[in-house]
């Protein structure tokens, strides 16, 4: 893939943010050649790269999810492996381990596919606790304990998850500690008529989800200026009282008594910096209370665990977030 070798350079007068927005613009335009519709989840899952979190993608099965990671990786020149979880899906199979070679008479370590910058962990839901432990250090410490030895990863290193919400059979839900660890939660919904009639005519004219390069998906920006756009968050103001709505809204979850588990101080974190990348990725210096209320649901509903009361009332984490944030003063 031919990335070019003219990489964003920041200055310190909020050419960062313009840069970061030139990116998002530049890669949605390469994604867009492979994906129809969905720009909402793409900037999302934009938002999260530029913040430095991990994603769960979380959809009925043909949606695109894995299209649109695979598609995401190949716009800004990364490294990218994939990994299809199954229930005897062991931690060497994620980590690597070490293998006797015969003509040195010695072990060597073969890394696993977790050493990337891009992995995309289809259906994480279907791998056993052990496995998912595995997945757990490096997602916190982007790094891995692996035969004695401490190894870093890729400092671009993102998870991009995906999980069918439908289908329980074969699973294991994901704990709780393991879920705090996604910055953000996207629901990938079926695409609107109009759109399903572009992919059924894109099919038609020959397009092969196999074959990003012939579908003209190009890198837009290299993963040097990726990882500078992040210096845009520095640039990004927030005001005292939008500094409070974020913790005000965090805390809301805590005292509902719809809500068994709220958000805790993660969540918070999270919920600061994506507003902050989502700012940048528009182009602005500062971060609104719309940024944030944009952003509640795909930071906090995979992080509560509503009360039996609300779940005998058939409510879901949606529907008691949106009573919560409704019930937030916003400032003004």
């Amino acid at each position: 893939m031919n990335v070019t070798d003219t990489a964003p350079t920041f200055a310190s007068n909020g050419a960062a943010v313009q840069a970061a927005h030139a990116i998002r613009e530049g890669v949605l335009h390469e994604v867009r050649k492979a994906v129809v519709g969905q720009d909402e989840a793409l900037e999302l899952m934009l938002c999260g790269l530029i913040a430095g979190g991990h994603v769960l993608l979380e959809g009925v099965p043909g949606v695109a999810k894995t299209l649109m990671a695979k598609a995401l990786s190949r716009s800004i020149g990364a490294d990218f492996k994939r990994i299809q979880f199954t229930p005897d899906l062991m931690p060497a199979d994620i980590l690597g381990t070490s293998v006797f070679d015969l003509k040195t008479q010695s072990f060597v370590l073969v890394k696993g596919p977790i050493f990337t910058d891009l992995l995309l962990a289809d259906e994480i839901n279907r791998a056993p606790a052990k496995t998912q432990s595995a997945l757990l250090e490096a997602m916190q410490e982007r790094g891995v304990s692996l035969e004695g030895r401490n190894l870093v990863l890729s400092p671009l290193f993102t998870v991009f998850a995906t999980q069918n919400p439908v289908e329980s059979e074969g699973t294991y839900p994901l704990p709780e500690a393991q879920l705090d660890r996604f910055l953000l939660k996207i629901e990938v919904g079926y695409p609107a008529p109009e759109e399903e009639d572009a992919i059924l005519a894109a099919v038609h004219r020959g397009f092969d989800s196999g074959d990003l390069a012939r579908a003209g998906v190009n890198a837009a920006v290299g993963k040097d200026g990726l990882l500078a756009a992040r210096a845009a968050l520095n640039e990004v103001t927030v005001e005292p009282p939008v500094l409070a709505y974020v913790r005000k809204l965090v805390a809301a979850t805590r005292s509902s008594s719809r809500i068994r588990l709220g958000a805790g101080p993660r969540a918070g974190v999270h919920l600061l910096l994506a507003a902050k990348a989502l700012a940048a990725l528009r182009g602005r210096g500062f971060v609104t209370p719309d940024d944030v209320r944009f952003l509640a649901g795909p930071v906090l509903k995979h992080r509560l665990l509503l009360s039996p009361d609300a779940e005998l009332d058939g409510a879901t984490p949606s529907d008691v977030l949106r009573e919560v944030v409704q019930g937030v003063e916003v400032p003004r």
